[in-house]
């Protein structure tokens, strides 16, 4: 006697609504520029909101769509976090190093400070300060893209690890892209243009950090002790166990390395420490996220503290240019008080929020 039985088939994801795929979409592609150049409060426009708000319209496509073309390419190849991270380098060194030109213009800033935090670490051979490369491009992977992508897909843990936007969508976020590339190179350009040495070389890296994103094992997503899936283990690899700190000293110790990195002095030792540190957080975030119980909140608790310690540390940067101190401190406070609320509500979308792999939803 033989029986037969149905052949066992993946479950097949549910059409994620559509209100909800743009509402995200659009939320990050306004957090990204805030968190960008508002949230530290570094250039004189932290005092007038109005070319805040304006702004946006430039910087939303210059940094917004990237954070969500890159978020939409990891998720689609059932890619992570060290994915993200390395697009975010390379799309960080083309912003520095290509549209803006920031890395290479000596007069970039009309500003004394400017001089004072580049030229210690100026290697003339290359034409960079290496703080700045270290600063930039580590500032870009963390405030610009990484933190963004996970504060909002906190904000919507059902769909976090699932595509947002189909083709026309992705199109319209590359030709937004171009556009805002576009303005801000030609406004960059007028008084200052890079060697195409200096192009080249920028662009070689940024095409190496690329290869490399997609290069690295897939991770698959487990299941942890409290039901939710960590960034899961390498193709082929045996895994790890062990357990992973609480949410809260996981946010307790990116606010400080963070902090270590926002803070190091121009010099070489400050550039020293600043690696340090951005090395010992990217090491720990590897080892940890491949580990069960490594949850959403973990994430929410690391991207949450880039974003409060830039808010936090805006009330003692001084703005290029001139400002009004009340402006200024006024919008220092709003934009904490929004992170801050941000937060909170992420936190409380998770609370009750089992995450579950769903098969097949990276690809589509």
């Amino acid at each position: 006697m033989t029986s037969h039985q149905a052949p066992i088939t993946a479950p097949i994801p549910a059409p994620l609504p559509t209100r909800t795929r743009i509402g995200a979409v659009v939320g990050l592609l306004f957090l990204s520029p805030i968190c960008a150049e508002y949230l530290i409060g570094y250039d004189q426009i932290i005092s007038d909101p109005l070319d805040m708000l304006t702004g946006l319209l430039v910087l939303g496509p210059l940094y917004g769509t990237v954070a969500v073309l890159i978020r939409e390419v990891a998720r689609r190849t059932g890619r992570g976090w060290p994915t993200m991270m390395l697009l975010s380098a390379a799309f960080g060194l083309i912003q520095a190093g290509v549209i803006d030109q920031s890395l290479f213009n000596p007069d970039f800033v009309d500003e004394a400070s400017w001089d004072d935090d580049r030229l210690p670490t100026f290697v003339a051979g290359l034409g960079v300060s290496v703080k700045h490369v270290v600063g930039f491009v580590g500032g870009h992977v963390i405030w610009s893209f990484c933190a963004p992508i996970g504060v909002v897909e906190s904000c919507v843990p059902r769909i976090a690890d699932r595509p947002w936007l189909g083709r026309v969508g992705i199109t319209v976020m590359i030709v937004l892209y171009g556009l805002g590339a576009l303005v801000i190179f030609k406004e960059h350009s007028k008084q200052f243009l890079a060697t195409p040495a200096q192009f080249g070389t920028v662009g070689l890296f940024a095409l190496g950090l690329a290869v490399a994103a997609f290069a690295i094992p897939r991770r698959f997503p487990r299941r942890g002790a409290d039901g939710r899936g960590g960034e899961g283990r390498d193709e082929g690899s045996r895994g790890s166990g062990g357990r992973v700190p609480p949410s809260w000293a996981v946010g307790c110790g990116a606010v400080v390395l963070m902090g270590a990195h926002q803070l190091s002095s121009p010099g070489w030792g400050g550039v020293a420490l600043n690696v340090a540190a951005l090395t010992l957080a990217g090491g720990a975030l590897l080892w940890w996220s491949g580990r069960p119980d490594w949850g959403p909140v973990h994430v929410l608790a690391v991207c949450g503290a880039a974003l409060v310690v830039n808010a936090a540390l805006s009330f003692v940067v001084e703005p290029l240019g001139d400002t009004s101190p009340v402006v200024k401190y006024g919008a220092n406070a709003v934009l904490m008080i929004v992170v801050l609320l941000l937060l909170g509500w992420a936190r409380r979308r998770l609370r009750h929020i089992i995450v579950r792999p769903l098969e097949g939803a990276h690809l589509s």
